[in-house]
Order: C-alpha cells, then structure tokens, then sequence
C-alpha cells in the first residue's frame, strides 16, 4: 500500500517540526509500488496526493493504471521504438519513416508522450493543413493516431491525445476519365517498347507496379484469355526494383483481356522477347531470393522498369496527350473502370477487376459514374403507376 508524507514537517520526540526541506519544493510526497518498484510523485495539495493516491491504488486492482513515470519518454523515442516492431511491408516502412522524418518529429519529437495534449494534437494539423497536401496530412496524422494507440495500449499514457482532434474538411475530386481519343495520342507518343502498356491498363485496369511486374507466364493468350495479377515490381527510394505481393490481398485477382489487348500484348512480345531479368522475389517476405524473371516490359538495357525510369518516359507522352500536369498511367485505370460502368457491370464486379479492397472504395470513388439513381427511381414509378391507373381510369362515355 502507498502512502502520502508531509516533506515539510518530521517528527521528532513525537512533536511535529519543520524539517529541513521547509517551503522548498512541493509539500506532499505520494509514495507506492509499481511491479515491486517504488515510485514517488509529489504535489502541492495534500488533496490531490490522496486523490491520485485513491485512484492508483483502485487502478492497480482493475489492472488499468497507468505510471505516470512512463509518459516521460519522448514522442521520437516511443515513436521509434514503435517503427522498428511494427508489422508494416518494406514499402509502409519506408512512407512512415519520411513522413515522421518531415512532418512529425519537428513538432512533437522533442515532447514527452504524457505532456501531449488533444490541443497539442489540433494545434499540429492546423499548422500542417497549412503547408501539406490534404493526402499527406492524412497520412501523418494516421501515423501519430497509431502511434499513440500503441502507447495506450503499452500503458505508456492512459488515453491517446488524438481523439477528438479534427481534420480539415476537404472536398472530394470525382474522378473523370479521359476521352477515348487519349489511348491513341498516348500510344503514338510513348516509345515503342512501352506502347503496349496503355491498352494493357486501359484492358484490364492493372497498377503501375502490377504492370512492371508483370511476366509473361501469367498471361494466357489462347485458352482462358485472361491475365492472372498476383505480384508487383516495388521501388523504394535508394533501392533496387524488386518482385513483391500485391497492395492487397483483394489485389491478387484474374482479369478477363479482351482480344484486342491480347493481340497487342503479342505484338509487343514478337518485337521485343522477353529475356530472364534477375530481380529479388520478395513476394514471400519469409523467404526473399534473387531470380530470372521474364518480365513483359523492361527497359531497353534489360533492367527492370523502375518508377523513376517510368516517369521520364510517360512525362512527355501525357504532355502530347494534353493530360493534366502530374497526371500519371492512374488515369488509364479510371478509363478501364468507366468502361465497365458504361457497359452494366455491377460495382463488385468492379471492385473484383480493379482489386480494391472493399465494394466501399469503388462507390467512393467511382459511384457517380454510374447511372443516376433519381432517374431509374423516376421510371420505375412512373412504369408501375401509369399501369395502374390505365386499368382503373374509367372508359369513356361512362359514369
């Protein structure tokens, strides 16, 4: 059991006397035991000694208490802790270390985990929203919120400073897809051994990565016509292209192709083979290894094609194509998507074909695409009524 002692007074002969550390300091010392250690905190009332005294004794029955020595660590000491455990793909690790890096440390690194306000938080992402990309400051404020989750959990701090803080409203940009004029004008502009990877994703909605990464042993030309999507080829910054799993479990799919992209896809092949490329396999994370990947795209010197290598060529062809600045293949995928809509397919239908991870993401991001749901409401009423009321309108010439 804890007890709370007077720093300011002993007892000596059994009279209570100032003692030596008289107005020095904080009066009341709580002493107790965490684990078998023992622990002190002092405060200026003897009220709120007893107070906290109260309630870590309460706490520590319920299994719920919370050292208060323990919020001391720094946010960049826990935060990094936390990185190194966590269960995240090298690509995550490699987002959440930037993003701490040069958004999060600057401002809370240096502060202590328990002295974290819910305003401290709010403060942050105002000042943030000022200078980052609404994406990027969702990312980071995803980031902090998981953190302090694990804090909370770690019984590090008794509650995580993050709720109730809100985020800047901001609008969502509908999708819209390019004309289909643009798959032409892209063609023409795109190198010759890259041409074929606009009627690939704007057939079969693959990524970027899923495109890269792509071998020629998971197409099937002839009897089934589809391609099978079950990896990708990862960049990460300073480091070599490599063979991973896709974004998602939901990623890994089959996708039906229809014959013109097949025909284009052989094409491609016939002009430029397909030669073992060795690339690190990472797909299974357990067991990484170097192999031959016949890739169907690669660059001219046989490397894998790396995202930086992607973006100096697909620049100036999206220029020639009058895209948007900073426009990238992403908008082919949005035409794939378009096309499904435009022709009946239902959204899990869709979801299945882009590989999104819920029927969720597909309606947020494609659902005004679909045709307007007020209109179908109109007609079928107006079918349902106007049958009705042509059976009991009265004929004429009767009463």
């Amino acid at each position: 059991m804890g007890h709370v002692e007077d720093r300011w007074h002993a007892v000596r002969g059994g009279r209570k006397v100032r003692s030596d550390r008289y107005g020095a300091g904080l009066r009341w010392k709580v002493r107790y035991e965490v684990d078998g250690r023992a622990r002190s905190k002092s405060y200026e009332r003897k009220v709120d000694a007893e107070a906290f005294l109260a309630t870590a004794e309460a706490d520590q029955l319920r299994g719920t208490f919370v050292d208060p020595r323990e919020g001391r660590v720094t946010f960049r000491v826990y935060a990094e802790g936390w990185r190194a455990t966590a269960a995240h793909r090298q690509s995550t690790r490699d987002r959440v270390e930037r993003t701490l890096r040069l958004h999060v440390y600057p401002v809370l690194g240096d502060r202590q985990l328990g002295a974290i306000r819910t305003s401290t938080v709010q403060a942050f992402v105002a000042a943030a929203a000022e200078v980052l990309a609404p994406a990027t400051l969702r990312v980071a404020h995803s980031v902090v919120v998981a953190i302090f989750r694990a804090a909370v959990r770690d019984r590090v701090i008794a509650s995580s400073p993050c709720e109730g803080v809100r985020l800047p409203e901001v609008g969502r940009r509908r999708v819209q897809p390019p004309p289909l004029e643009v798959v032409q004008v892209l063609e023409a502009a795109l190198p010759a051994r890259f041409r074929a990877v606009v009627p690939l994703v704007a057939g079969a909605g693959l990524r970027q990565g899923e495109v890269f990464g792509l071998e020629v042993d998971r197409v099937d030309f002839l009897r089934r016509r589809e391609v099978d999507v079950a990896q990708q080829l990862v960049t990460l910054a300073g480091g070599k292209p490599f063979l991973g799993p896709p974004k998602t479990p939901e990623s890994v799919r089959v996708v039906p192709l229809a014959q013109l992209t097949l025909d284009e896809l052989a094409a491609h092949l016939a002009a430029f083979p397909a030669a073992g490329v060795e690339v690190e396999d990472r797909t299974d994370p357990r067991r990484p290894a170097p192999r031959p990947a016949r890739l169907v795209f690669t660059m001219p010197d046989g490397r894998p094609v790396a995202r930086h290598d992607w973006s100096t060529t697909w620049a100036p062809a999206a220029r020639a194509a009058g895209l948007p600045a900073r426009t990238g293949l992403h908008v082919l995928r949005h035409l794939y998507a378009s096309l499904l809509i435009r022709h009946g397919e239902s959204v899990k239908t869709v979801q299945a074909r882009l590989g999104h991870s819920s029927a969720a993401i597909t309606l947020d991001t494609y659902g005004h695409l679909w045709p307007d749901a007020d209109d179908r409401t109109r007609e079928a009423v107006e079918a349902a009524l106007s049958a009705a009321t042509s059976r009991s309108r009265p004929e004429a010439g009767t009463r």
